[in-house]
């Protein structure tokens, strides 16, 4: 008798396994045309992420410099800012797909 129940725990396993990846297999033909706009978006998105704070750095940085005038290029100043922000701001953003990704991926 425990024999015929590890036998069922066994295959209960092996077509829980294969019904997992089937489902990631469906999933996966499901998405295949949204990847490649899925790829662009987050370009799209990561690109806009470092560019906005970037030139908003800069536009302060300029306003500073008019306001401000003297030996320090608070252009400069603001512009690395506006990048590290940006840069930031994008690790935040494919952290936060990585992580969906991964969810995804479990279940």
């Amino acid at each position: 008798m425990d024999n015929q129940n590890k036998s069922k725990d066994i295959q209960q396993g092996f077509l829980r396994k294969i019904e997992k990846k089937e489902k990631r297999k469906l999933r996966a033909r499901d998405k295949k045309y949204q990847a490649i706009w899925f790829g662009m978006g987050s370009f799209g998105v990561i690109g806009w992420s470092v560019m906005v704070p970037t030139v908003i750095g800069i536009a302060v940085g300029i306003w500073a410099d008019k306001r401000w005038p003297g030996h320090i290029s608070w252009t400069l100043t603001f512009l690395f800012l506006g990048i590290i922000l940006g840069c930031l701001n994008a690790w935040y953003w494919v952290e936060k797909e990585r992580k969906s990704i991964e969810e995804e991926n479990e279940e």
